[in-house]
C-alpha cells in the first residue's frame, strides 16, 4: 500500500527531478505572450461579471494584511504546516505597535465582511484576492503568489444542506464553461483538437465514494485515476476522517463544514458540505484543482470540528467567538484560483505563463528546455 500519510502534506510535487519528468516535452503555447495578456484580461472581466450575476455577488475590496490577534488569517491546513508571513509594525516608536500577517486566503475575512456590508440572505460579495503562501513547493501549478476570486454569500439556515451546495457548484461551473467558449470565440487559436473542452456537466462524488473505488491509493492518486475516467468532478466532504483512518485532505477545521452527515444519491451515509472542483488538464496530463468551497461552519459544527482536530484553543480568537455567539451570518463561499483557471482555459503548461511570481533557477532552467517561458 502506498504512503497515505505522506500524501496529506502540503501541495506540490515536491521534487524537481519528478517535475522535469511530468512537464510536456512537445509543448508550444497556442498564444503569444502579448495575446496571452489580452486573453487574461478578457477572461478576468468575463468571469467576474458572470460570477457576480450567477450568484448575486458584488465586487468589494479585500485586505492583503490582517492583524495577527484577530484570528482572521487562513491557516489552510489543520496540521500547521503552512504558516503566514508575519511582521512587526513598530508604529509611533512602539507606543502603539501592531503585529500583522500577510493573508494566505480571505476565507474568514469575507464572512466578517458580509456583516460589515449588511448582506442579506441571497446576497454576497466577490473579491480580487491576492495572497502569499511561502510554504508551497514551486512546481507547474503552485506559486508563492496566489490570486483568487474569493467569494462569500449569506444563506438561510435551511440552505445548510447538500442540495444547495450542488446548486451553487453548478452555477459556478456554468460560468467556467461559458468562459471557455467566450475565449475560443475571441481567440480561435485556442480551439485545438488535442485539448478537449470542459464537460458541460460536473460529476458529484463523495470522498467516501472514491476511497471505495481506489482503497489502496493515496489521495492524489485516487483523484488522478478518477479524472482519467471522468474529466470534471466536484469531490464532496474534504476533511472528514474516512474509514481507512485518514481524511481525504487536511482541510482546516474553522471555515468549511466537513463533519455534517449527509447521504449519497443511493442513500449511503457520507459527511461534509464542502468540496473541490477537479478537472483533467489535457496539456499537463495531470489532475487540476480549480476551486475549493463549501457551506461554512456554524456554532455547532465549528466547535465539533475543533474538538475533532484538537484545536479548541482557537475559540479564544474574536472571529471564532463571533461564530459561537451567532454574531456572524450563515454563509457559503470559496476561492476560485485565477491563475489556475487561466492556465487551464488558455492551454498553458505552467502557472508562470499566466502569473508573475518568483521561481527558483532550477525550475526556470527545466521550463526553458521544454519551451515553457515563465513570467518574472
Amino acid at each position: 500500500m502506498l504512503d497515505k500519510q505522506a500524501d496529506l502534506t502540503g501541495p506540490g510535487i515536491g521534487d524537481y527531478t519528478e517535475l522535469e519528468k511530468i512537464l510536456p516535452s512537445d509543448y508550444s503555447s497556442l498564444l503569444s505572450v502579448r495575446e496571452t495578456q489580452r486573453a487574461l484580461f478578457a477572461a478576468k472581466t468575463f468571469i467576474e461579471d458572470h460570477l457576480c450575476k450567477a450568484l448575486n455577488l458584488m465586487m468589494v475590496t479585500v485586505p492583503l494584511i490582517v492583524d495577527t490577534e484577530s484570528g482572521v488569517n487562513d491557516l489552510l491546513d489543520r496540521d500547521g504546516s503552512r504558516t503566514p508571513i508575519q511582521f512587526h509594525i513598530s508604529n509611533d516608536r512602539d507606543q502603539h505597535p501592531l503585529d500583522a500577517q500577510i493573508v494566505q486566503a480571505a476565507t474568514k475575512w469575507k464572512r466578517l465582511a458580509l456583516k460589515r456590508f449588511d448582506m442579506q440572505p441571497g446576497e454576497g460579495l466577490c473579491t480580487d484576492m491576492r495572497a502569499v503562501r511561502k510554504d508551497y513547493f514551486l512546481d507547474h501549478d503552485h506559486s508563492v503568489y496566489v490570486d483568487q476570486w474569493d467569494w462569500e454569500k449569506v444563506i438561510h439556515f435551511y440552505e445548510h444542506d447538500l442540495g444547495f451546495l450542488k446548486q451553487t457548484v453548478n452555477a459556478i461551473w456554468k460560468v467556467l464553461v461559458d468562459a471557455e467558449a467566450f475565449l475560443q470565440d475571441q481567440f480561435p487559436a485556442l480551439k485545438d483538437p488535442r485539448y478537449p473542452n470542459l464537460p458541460k456537466r460536473l460529476t458529484f462524488l463523495h470522498t467516501e465514494d472514491i476511497l471505495d473505488m481506489y482503497p489502496d491509493l493515496p489521495r492524489k492518486q485516487r483523484e488522478t485515476r478518477l479524472l482519467q475516467e471522468c474529466p470534471g468532478v466536484f469531490l464532496i466532504g474534504i476533511g472528514w476522517t474516512l474509514k481507512d483512518g485518514y481524511p481525504h485532505e487536511m482541510r482546516a477545521a474553522d471555515y468549511d463544514d466537513w463533519c455534517t452527515e449527509t447521504r449519497s444519491i443511493d442513500g449511503r451515509p457520507c459527511h461534509g458540505l464542502n468540496g473541490d472542483i477537479l478537472v483533467w488538464n489535457h496539456v499537463t496530463q495531470r489532475r487540476h484543482e480549480l476551486t475549493s468551497m463549501g457551506i461554512r461552519v456554524n456554532a455547532e459544527t465549528l466547535q465539533q470540528q475543533l474538538r475533532l482536530t484538537g484545536q479548541e484553543d482557537f475559540l479564544r480568537y474574536p472571529y471564532h467567538q463571533a461564530i459561537v455567539r451567532h454574531a456572524l451570518p450563515l454563509s457559503i463561499g470559496g476561492g476560485i484560483g485565477q491563475s489556475r483557471t487561466m492556465m487551464l482555459l488558455l492551454r498553458k503548461a505552467h502557472l508562470g505563463e499566466v502569473t508573475v511570481s518568483v521561481w527558483p533557477q532550477i525550475l526556470k532552467d527545466i521550463c526553458a528546455q521544454k519551451n515553457i517561458h515563465v513570467l518574472e
